[in-house]
């Protein structure tokens, strides 16, 4: 009896010893590229992960023989990439729009407001019309709408519409009523309001002067925002997005991202940052830097800051006037010294300061903030500080990026869209400044690259496309616009995976399919590196995995 029960306990043992380990996996059969952490490229066809991380890759027959016990999946010769990192963005932003009007690309005013006046026929009950999108530089009038054209459409409610940029708004007559906006109603430090030669508001706020709206704005409620985080996440897994940088990130919505991730439901990583350094960072900073949450789903270790607004609205500050509007120069929201107090706050509570900088001013205005943190606090390279776009750069001021130790949090989609009027606003001067990625990077400055969505569209491969190309997506102009800036497929990648994961402190873990990083990583439909350039915007995202489960699959 007791030979009997000793063969049967040795036999369940065998037959679990056999058995597939849990949450492994080979994927085979795959046309797999990653960079390494020293920047080379390597291909394989086959890749190993288990518990969520990666453990080795290479060819098909040594993978599947040397790991034949994992669960064998087959990838069908799809092309392998590393989960794309967007260093740049606004998740509740974009899930936010998907609940409103959404206006964005359209290229006319009349089906502006005709969509805005579908949308308050279709939502009979909202108290007030909210959306975001509208670009007057596509429009053939090319010139900034006023409450009137709102007025004519939904005269009985109010409108309030941010534009593409959020650094504008456009209000119908009725919203003006109702935040008390009249002639007498001052413009105030980093916002000015438009007006018409009588002196009345035209219905444009510029930057620090949409507060006066949005405070009558009705708040919304925790589903709303719910939903819009799910439907965020959602757009970003269906275009490979497995980690994101949250450009702005406030007290409830934090407590909504941590939400998400205990319930098993965040399917993208978040690095967050906080807004500002007011009360809310002293609630949000108050136990210092999360560097990892929930298995580095989460991260609170940066703040960001404004220091002025776009170019699309005039309102990035530049040291010479404006060349399409003499005697405008934009705007600064902060004088030197409240800059540097900002700075010096955050960094020496050890946090990464991340400074949104458009136009010239702003951009020295933010090196010069940087560097009085170096001469009080001493060496910050640990922290790697970023300026957000670094969009357009006075030549001389490039190389302090170098001296600052400095990482460019830039948007390659900026670029593309800004074309048909970024030279018009600054001339052909200071344009050699602007968008300037050779030059930083033969410097040897870091580039993040993001989307700043939903300022631009969320998917990454267009601003892949825009970085290798400097093109529309009608392949115009033929060269490519400054086309000497153009990145190469390695350097456009890296921006998007290796450098952005640096940007967030994050490239021992991600970035890279490296052994021992998280196993995030995307199928995509064609290959990016042998496809011709012209097809990169529209390559599509067939599956996105984040550690080692899929989150989407078209």
């Amino acid at each position: 009896m007791m030979r009997l029960a000793l063969i049967l306990i040795f036999s369940l043992l065998l037959a679990a010893c056999s058995q597939q380990p849990e949450n492994a996996f080979v994927l085979h059969n795959v046309n797999g590229y990653t960079l390494l952490s020293d920047g080379q490229l390597v291909a394989f066809d086959a890749i190993a992960v288990k518990d969520g991380l990666v453990v080795e890759h290479g060819s098909n027959d040594y993978i599947t023989e040397r790991y034949a016990e994992f669960e064998q999946i087959d990838g069908n010769g799809k092309t392998m990439l590393p989960g794309l990192i967007d260093a740049h963005a606004h998740v509740m932003g974009l899930g936010v729009r998907e609940l409103d009007v959404n206006v964005a690309g359209i290229r006319s005013l009349e089906e502006t407001v005709e969509t805005v006046r579908r949308f308050a026929e279709e939502n009979p009950g909202r108290e007030w019309i909210t959306g975001r999108g509208w670009n007057q530089v596509l429009w053939e009038e090319n010139e900034f709408p006023t409450a009137a054209d709102l007025d004519a459409v939904v005269p009985d409610r109010p409108v309030y519409l941010t534009r593409v940029d959020g650094h504008a708004a456009w209000a119908n007559s009725r919203a003006m009523e109702l935040a008390g906006i009249d002639r007498d109603t001052p413009d105030i430090q980093g916002g000015v309001i438009l007006r018409d030669e009588n002196g009345d508001a035209t219905g444009i706020f510029v930057d620090a002067t949409m507060r006066y709206l949005r405070t009558e704005i009705p708040e919304r409620n925790e589903q709303d925002y719910e939903l819009a985080l799910e439907l965020a996440l959602g757009e970003m897994a269906k275009y490979g997005i497995t980690s994101v940088h949250d450009a702005r990130t406030n007290v409830e919505e934090w407590a909504l991202y941590q939400a998400f991730a205990d319930e098993g439901r965040l399917t993208a990583r978040i690095y967050a940052m906080i807004a500002g350094t007011g009360e809310i960072f002293d609630e949000m900073a108050a136990n210092g830097p999360i560097n990892s949450y929930a298995d580095d789903l989460l991260a609170l270790r940066s703040v960001k800051i404004s220091s002025d607004g776009a170019l699309g609205s005039r309102g990035a500050a530049l040291l010479e006037d404006y060349s399409d509007d003499p005697g405008n120069r934009g705007l600064l929201f902060f004088s030197q010294d409240e800059l540097n107090q900002m700075l010096l706050k955050g960094a020496s509570n050890e946090f990464q300061m991340n400074i949104h900088a458009i136009g010239d001013a702003a951009n020295r205005q933010v090196l010069d903030g940087f560097e009085f943190v170096q001469e009080e606090l001493g060496d910050q390279s640990g922290l790697r500080h970023r300026i957000e776009h670094a969009q357009i750069v006075a030549l001389e001021d490039i190389p302090r990026f170098v001296d600052l130790n400095l990482i460019a949090s830039m948007q390659q989609t900026h670029a593309t869209s800004d074309m048909n009027m970024a030279e018009d606003r600054v001339g052909p001067a200071r344009i050699r400044g602007a968008y300037a990625w050779q030059t930083f990077l033969n410097q040897g400055t870091v580039i993040a690259a993001g989307s700043d969505f939903p300022v631009e569209d969320v998917n990454p491969f267009y601003g892949l496309y825009s970085a290798v190309t400097r093109k529309d997506h009608e392949g115009m102009p033929p060269g490519g616009w400054y086309s000497e800036h153009q990145m190469s497929r390695i350097e456009a990648l890296r921006s998007f995976t290796l450098d952005a994961a640096f940007a967030a402190h994050q490239e021992e873990v991600i970035g890279t399919l490296e052994p021992g990083k998280w196993a995030d990583f995307i199928l995509i439909d064609r290959d990016y590196f042998n496809v011709d350039a012209s097809e990169i915007w529209q390559i599509e995202v067939l599956q996105t995995w984040l550690a080692g489960e899929k989150v989407f699959e078209k």
